[in-house]
C-alpha cells in the first residue's frame, strides 16, 4: 500500500515542548500547528489507509477505531504531534538543505519549520483496536525561536532536502538569531 508523503508548503509554527535534536526522558517529539487544508488532505488519506487496516482486523464488527492523530485547537487550526526514537530519527535540515547536527540548536516552541510526513495505519496486538499515526519523514528549520521522525524509510538527508527545496531563513553555517523581548504579564 503506497503511502503519500505530505509536505507543508508554507512553514508551520512549533507548539508546546519540543525534543527534536536531543531526546527528553520520553524520547524525541515535535508538535506543530497546521491549517485546515492540510487536515482535509489527511482526512482523505486516512479514509483510504483505514480501509487497509480494516481488511486486516480479526473481528471487524467488534473493532475499536482510535481518534485522528490531530486535534483542533482553534477555528481552522490543528495540532499534530510526532514522536520517534533513535533508530527512526528523521533528518533535520536548514533552509539550504544542510543537515543540522548540533543537538543544542534552539528549535523550540515558536520556531517555524516545514514538515514532511506520512500517515501510517496500525492495529494493536489485541487485533481489534486500530487507527492511523503520523510518521515524520523530515524537518526543514526555517526560523529558530529564541524562547526559553518515525519510519524514515529510504529517504536520507539529501532526499529530504530535495523535498523542501531552498527557502530564505535559518542556515546551520550562518546562524542569525533575533531575540524577541519577553512578554511580562501584569499582576491582577
Amino acid at each position: 500500500m503506497p503511502q503519500t508523503i505530505h509536505v507543508t508548503q508554507e512553514p508551520v509554527i512549533l507548539e508546546g515542548y519540543q525534543a527534536i535534536l536531543k531526546p527528553s526522558k520520553f524520547g524525541y517529539s515535535l508538535g506543530a500547528i497546521v491549517d485546515q487544508s492540510l487536515v482535509e488532505k489527511l482526512e482523505e488519506d486516512r479514509a483510504d489507509t483505514l480501509k487497509w487496516a480494516e481488511s486486516k482486523l480479526k473481528n471487524p464488527k467488534r473493532s475499536t477505531l482510535k481518534p485522528e492523530p490531530w486535534e483542533e485547537v482553534s477555528d481552522g487550526k490543528y495540532k499534530v504531534k510526532f514522536s520517534w526514537n533513535e533508530e527512526t530519527k528523521p533528518p533535520v535540515v536548514d533552509t539550504e538543505g544542510t543537515p543540522i547536527a548540533d543537538p543544542n540548536t534552539p528549535i523550540y516552541s515558536g520556531s517555524t519549520v516545514k514538515l514532511a510526513f506520512r500517515q501510517k495505519p496500525y492495529i494493536l496486538r489485541d487485533g481489534v483496536t486500530y487507527g492511523t499515526s503520523l510518521k515524520l519523514v523530515g524537518v526543514q528549520v526555517v526560523t529558530v525561536g529564541s524562547a526559553a521522525g518515525v519510519d524514515t524509510g529510504d529517504l536520507g538527508e539529501t532526499e529530504v532536502a530535495a523535498l523542501f527545496g531552498q527557502t530564505k531563513g535559518y542556515k546551520t553555517s550562518e546562524p542569525n538569531v533575533t531575540f524577541t523581548p519577553e512578554i511580562e504579564e501584569d499582576d491582577f
